[in-house]
């Protein structure tokens, strides 16, 4: 028994390492094989360069449907629809704002965005998730919102989630917290499960009109609800005008490369703000307690208890984000950072995934070999495109000066070059994204302020190291070396 459970920690213990390392090793291949292997170095360079490009033109394909869904399905009445299918009034919606010392006019401008929904029944319940070491600021916010809200909801529900053993602070524990307060509630007022659709919505996310419709006619005609979340795109464009110059552009590269996931359907995982039935939640006992990055964890916690069912289905409309802003310009480059390698730390999910890989004899192996595989891909990608990129192609000519005079080291920086603008040309598609989704959302461009979001694409390569690749290889660092890092609310003021 001993010795099982010692080679089980060793074998989690090498999995959760593989990645970061495997990191390193990309990153610093071209300093340490182009001694020997520079044609090698070369040639991995080279593939690294053509994936990077294919990636490129998939994610402005899948950008580009996405945005087009999204012009047609705003066409459409989803509120008039649902008053013709019979069992749209017996759906109720509990949303949980998981929130930690978020100011109040944070939560008012969220909790307006729901109430100015089209939804044609008062089925919807509030649920303000706080932290007991809040408790004293938190009672007296809720009170505030209750008072103000409390006409517009069925109910609103606060619960007080503390800290306990073996749960790490974040997301995850509270919302299991208030998942556990809705499904005692629905116990108590004899409410269905499979009824209830509970959305995760953070502090900051502002609601479409047509979310609780479209969610719940789409919920409605999905035969496999009940093992599905539900997702539409956070865009992070609230407060763009007010974000210092590096930062907007992190945050609208961030909401096109989100835009092309949600038509990407096979490898659609949700982020952030989703929606799901409370019945699936009871099925893989809500979210696990002991991690930071919830939101794809929750995904491959279920599809692994549960089976191929298991998918996160696309709703074309928009949420409206903020993107961090802390005030002065180096603390929000630094909570920048912070939220960067927050994200990251998804990672952890790696060997999470590999374990599950092993002990879930129930899943098809190939199937779950995709799922494990497109998270490695995910987190790999992440710390080491900006350095073969960008800094590689140079390497091994430097390093190497008799491979520079043969014909392949003296065509790699030009090829690299070449490739590398083929890519470089999506921008163009991105550029134009970004001005029609800030329209739609009412974050115009005025005439003067167009050269200037034309010119900061240059700078996206330095924008792409400080704040991704850097702290992502943070990230992957910390994992490497056993070294965890604590959950931190980002500053959005």
């Amino acid at each position: 028994m001993i010795d099982r459970i010692v080679r089980s920690r060793l074998f989690y213990r090498l999995s959760e390492i593989a990645i970061p390392l495997l990191s390193w090793l990309i990153i610093t291949v071209p300093i340490w094989l182009s001694p020997f292997h520079p044609a090698l170095v070369a040639y991995f360079i080279i593939a690294f360069e053509l994936y990077f490009l294919y990636k490129s033109i998939t994610n402005a394909y899948y950008a580009s449907l996405s945005f087009q869904r999204i012009n047609q399905e705003n066409r459409i009445n989803y509120a008039k629809k649902l008053t013709k299918l019979k069992l749209a009034q017996t759906i109720k919606h509990f949303i949980i704002i998981p929130n930690y010392k978020e100011p109040i006019y944070k939560i008012e401008s969220t909790i307006n965005s729901f109430i100015r929904n089209d939804y044609p029944y008062k089925n919807i319940y509030l649920v303000l998730a706080f932290e007991k070491k809040e408790e004293d600021e938190a009672r007296e916010k809720c009170a505030i919102l209750e008072k103000k809200f409390s006409f517009f909801f069925n109910e609103i529900i606060d619960c007080y989630h503390t800290l306990v053993e073996n749960e790490v602070q974040g997301k995850a524990s509270n919302q299991t917290y208030a998942g556990k307060i809705i499904e005692k509630y629905a116990e108590e007022n004899k409410l269905d499960p499979e009824k209830i659709i509970i959305t995760v919505c953070d502090a900051d996310s502002r609601l479409p009109k047509n979310y609780f419709s479209y969610l719940t006619h789409r919920y409605l005609q999905d035969q496999d609800r009940l093992y599905h979340f539900y997702w539409a795109p956070v865009l992070l464009y609230n407060n763009f005008w007010q974000l210092p110059f590096f930062v907007r552009i992190q945050a609208t590269l961030s909401s096109v490369l989100r835009l092309s996931l949600l038509s990407n359907k096979e490898n659609l995982i949700q982020i952030s703000t989703y929606s799901t039935s409370l019945k699936l939640l009871q099925k893989i006992n809500f979210w696990d307690v002991n991690i930071i990055p919830e939101d794809w964890h929750v995904y491959y916690q279920a599809f692994f208890a549960l089976g191929e069912k298991v998918k996160t289905i696309p709703l074309y409309t928009i949420i409206g984000g903020d993107a961090v802003y802390s005030g002065t310009v180096i603390k929000t480059l630094t909570n920048r950072y912070e939220q960067e390698k927050r994200w990251a730390w998804g990672v952890s999910d790696v060997p999470y995934a590999i374990n599950k890989l092993f002990t879930t004899p129930h899943i098809n192996f190939l199937k779950k070999m995709r799922k494990v595989l497109f998270l490695i891909e995910s987190h790999l990608l992440w710390p080491t495109s900006f350095f073969i990129l960008t800094l590689s192609a140079s390497i091994p000519p430097l390093i190497n000066p008799i491979f520079k005079r043969t014909v392949l080291g003296f065509i790699l920086p030009k090829l690299s070059g070449l490739i590398l603008s083929f890519a470089s040309s999506m921008l163009v598609l991105y550029v134009y994204l970004d001005l029609k989704l800030r329209q739609k959302v009412n974050q115009k461009t005025s005439y003067t302020q167009l050269p200037l979001l034309i010119v900061q694409w240059y700078l996206l390569p330095v924008v792409s190291f400080f704040l991704s690749s850097l702290p992502a290889l943070d990230a992957h660092t910390r994992l490497l070396f056993g070294k965890k890092i604590k959950y931190q609310v980002t500053e959005k003021v």
